[in-house]
């Protein structure tokens, strides 16, 4: 298990570490980003009530530019968003909640009437299985509302492509779209890739990263009791099925990814990689237990990436860079503090440090928020999103790349036809599953050299 003093959570952070306070304005045309008039009230609304959810809306609460409100909630699980209610509000001072009773919606139709108890330029936070991101994403584009969705935001080719052009869409209208790739809003990363790029390392050479802990999340997934439908099971053990959240790998190797590539100033043009199912017991998710993939970029450069959720291993948790002239270490000890600091040579030896990030650090996880407000209330350009998808893709490929045991290309990833789950925006309470056991009682599962072309 997490050592909750080495790994402190989102929300532990936020009780530590100071906010940046933004500049309060208002917008002067297209959609009315901040309500003109007596009140520049933003008010919220949270679709997808789980920890990242919650934790994302205290973020939003937390925002220092000018007033602020929780006002909808949706979720398919009323436990759920009962017990997200109740953590805000005992976090949080009560004049920033206003959820009654009647802005509290269950059901997959929740996040229309959520969105709905919103004005155009008020904000609706994304934070269900990934999956559904480009259902609610198209809506709140029709509604006018501005988005911060969570990560990943794209799980296959198909879908990848629908968020490419609801992103267009997006910035056409004006709206502002955050995606929850905190670490694009570090302190520590900005100042250490200012000096990779001015040569503190020397020629970049190679990137690593590694996730190498015990089972996470909501995995290893067991069988399914009687007392839930196999859909809202597989929804609420989410991490263990592909189509809801690209499995362990998309959403919780994304992070380590997308600061590797950040560093490198480019996304790799193809991965190949590998992986296993070790120790399952009973367990019926679609996961590997182990993944090692090799990323190549396009001047052949490569970005090493080891995860792995096996108890009783050793564990590391963090992402370097390797120049020419000396190391990097990106993030250590998991993303936040990121103790960001560079040494000359390629060891991390305490004689050789060169520069470390002066600790305590901001806390990402409330800067990108107050980025995100303040562009809304400026009315600055900011969208996000294409860069949230493409870091999922390139995610994705990996994935595949482990799954199929084939190498597999940016391109073909984005043009992989496989759609996971096509009818998401169908889905109906008794509806059935998109994913459905085979005839032995199990479901699918990735099984490289056989199935080439598909992950399952």
């Amino acid at each position: 298990m997490t050592d909750p003093q080495s790994n402190p959570s989102r929300r532990g952070f936020m009780k530590t570490t100071g906010v940046v306070a933004a500049a309060s304005a208002f917008s002067q045309g297209g959609v009315p980003l901040v309500h003109a008039g007596e009140s520049n009230t933003i008010q919220v609304a949270l679709v997808g009530c789980g920890g990242r959810g919650t934790g994302a809306t205290e973020n939003a609460l937390e925002t220092k530019s000018g007033p602020i409100k929780l006002v909808a909630m949706a979720d398919v699980f009323d436990s759920r968003l009962k017990e997200s209610l109740e953590q805000i509000r005992k976090d949080r001072k009560e004049d920033k909640v206003d959820v009654k009773d009647d802005r509290k919606f269950i059901g997959f139709d929740g996040y229309k009437k959520a969105m709905d108890s919103l004005k155009p330029g008020d904000v609706v936070i994304l934070a269900t299985p990934p999956g559904f991101r480009w259902v609610h994403f198209t809506y709140a584009i029709e509604k006018g509302l501005n988005v911060f969705m969570e990560k990943p935001v794209t799980v296959d080719g198909p879908t990848s492509k629908k968020m490419l052009a609801l992103a267009e869409k997006a910035t056409q209208k004006n709206l502002k779209c955050a995606v929850g790739l905190m670490c694009r809003h570090c302190k520590a990363r900005h100042e250490l890739i200012d000096r990779i790029r001015g040569g503190a390392i020397g020629d970049l050479l190679t990137l690593r990263a590694y996730r190498q802990k015990g089972p996470e999340g909501n995995t290893p997934v067991p069988p399914k009791p009687n007392d839930i439908s196999e859909l809202l099971y597989q929804i609420r053990k989410f991490h263990g099925f592909l189509w809801a959240s690209g499995g362990s790998y998309s959403d919780f190797l994304i992070h380590n990814i997308d600061e590797c590539c950040w560093v490198k100033g480019s996304w790799p043009v193809e991965a190949k990689g590998s992986g296993g199912r070790v120790y399952r017991g009973d367990a019926i998710d679609q996961n590997f237990d182990t993944y090692s993939v090799e990323y190549t970029f396009d001047d052949g450069s490569k970005l090493f990436l080891e995860g792995r959720n096996i108890d009783g291993c050793h564990s590391e948790f963090a992402s370097y860079a390797h120049g020419s002239k000396g190391m990097a270490v990106i993030s250590s000890n998991s993303h936040s503090p990121a103790k960001s600091r560079i040494y000359k040579g390629q060891k991390q030896a305490k004689k050789d440090l060169v520069w470390a990030f002066p600790q305590p650090e901001p806390n990402p996880y409330q800067l990108e928020w107050d980025d995100f407000i303040n562009a809304i209330r400026k009315d600055q350009p900011y969208n996000e999103v294409k860069r949230g998808v493409e870091a999922s893709l390139v995610t994705s490929m990996g994935r595949m790349a482990a799954h199929t045991g084939q190498v597999i290309t940016f391109d073909e990833m984005l043009n992989c036809p496989h759609e996971f789950a096509p009818n998401l925006d169908k889905l109906t309470m008794n509806g059935a599953a998109p994913l459905q056991t085979n005839p032995n009682g199990k479901y699918p599962w990735p099984e490289p050299g056989i199935k080439r072309d598909r992950e399952f």
